[in-house]
C-alpha cells in the first residue's frame, strides 16, 4: 500500500478512532445516573461486558506481531478496554448480589477467554495461521456488538417511535461501521471490513427507520406536550382561570 491509498487508510483510520471514542463515551449518562441512584435498577450489565470482550480482542489484533498495519485499531481499543473497564467496575458496585455474581462470572469468562487467545496466538501460531486465528475471534465479537442494536430496532418498529433510539449515536455508530470498513478494505483485511460491513448495514436501517419514524414521534411528543398542559389547566382553581375580559384604563376612571 503506497501514496494516496496509505494516506486514506491513515485518514479513515483515525476518523474511525473518533467516532469510535465517541461511542465508547456514550453511556456515561447512564452511569451517572447509576452512582446518583446508587442501583443499577433495570440496566443490563451484559453489553458493557461483551463490548470489553471486544475491544481486548480488537486491541490484540491490532499489534503489529498479530496483523500488519492495524495499530490504529490497537490504539482506539486501547482507551475502549479502559473506558468499558470502569464501567464494568461501577456496575458491580452498585448491582444487587444475584446481579453482581451474573457479571462478576461473566467478566471472569471474557478475561479468560482473552487470556486463551494471547496465549494460543504466542505460544501455539504463528504468522498468517496466527492472524487467521486472531482474526476470527476478533471478527465475531465485532459481529456480535454491532447486532446488539436489533433490540432497539425491534422497539422503534413496535412503538413507531425513535424515543428510545437517540439520532446522535446512531450516526455515529453508522460512521464508526463505515469507517472501519473503509480501513479495512483498503487493508484488504477481511477480519476488518467484514464485521464492520454488518455494523454499517445496520446503522443503515437504524437511519431509515428513524426517518419513517422521526415525524412520527415529534408529532406525539407535541401531542403528549398539549395534553400535559391541558390537564395542568384544567387543575387550576377556578379563581386563576377567571380573567377580566377587559382591562381597566383611563377612559374608565370617573371625571
Amino acid at each position: 500500500m503506497h501514496g494516496v491509498a496509505r494516506t486514506l487508510h491513515l485518514a479513515f483510520g483515525i476518523f474511525a478512532n473518533g467516532t469510535a471514542f465517541f461511542i465508547f463515551l456514550a453511556p456515561i449518562v447512564t452511569f451517572k445516573r447509576i452512582i446518583k441512584k446508587r442501583s443499577t435498577e433495570e440496566f443490563s450489565g451484559l453489553p458493557y461486558v461483551m463490548t470489553l470482550l471486544n475491544c481486548l480482542l480488537c486491541a490484540w489484533y491490532g499489534l503489529p506481531f498479530v496483523s500488519p498495519n492495524n495499530i490504529l485499531m490497537t490504539t482506539i481499543d486501547g482507551i475502549g478496554t479502559v473506558i468499558e473497564l470502569a464501567f464494568v467496575v461501577i456496575f458491580l458496585v452498585f448491582a444487587p448480589k444475584n446481579e453482581k455474581r451474573k457479571i462478576g462470572a461473566l467478566l471472569i469468562l471474557v478475561v479468560g477467554v482473552f487470556v486463551a487467545v494471547a496465549l494460543l496466538s504466542v505460544f501455539v501460531f504463528h504468522g498468517r495461521t496466527r492472524q487467521l486465528f486472531c482474526g476470527f475471534a476478533s471478527l465475531i465479537s465485532t459481529a456480535i456488538m454491532f447486532f446488539s442494536p436489533l433490540s432497539v430496532i425491534r422497539v422503534v418498529m413496535k412503538t413507531k417511535s425513535v424515543e428510545f433510539m437517540p439520532f446522535l449515536l446512531t450516526f455515529s455508530m453508522f460512521l464508526c461501521g463505515t469507517s472501519w470498513l473503509i480501513f479495512g478494505l483498503l487493508e484488504m483485511d477481511p477480519f476488518v471490513y467484514v464485521p464492520n460491513a454488518t455494523g454499517c448495514g445496520v446503522g443503515v436501517l437504524q437511519l431509515i427507520l428513524y426517518a419513517i419514524y422521526s415525524e412520527k414521534t415529534i408529532f406525539m411528543t407535541i401531542k403528549r406536550s398539549f395534553f400535559q398542559g391541558r390537564l395542568q389547566i384544567n387543575a387550576m382553581p377556578q379563581q386563576q382561570k377567571k380573567q377580566p375580559s377587559i382591562s381597566s384604563s383611563k377612559y374608565d376612571e370617573p371625571v
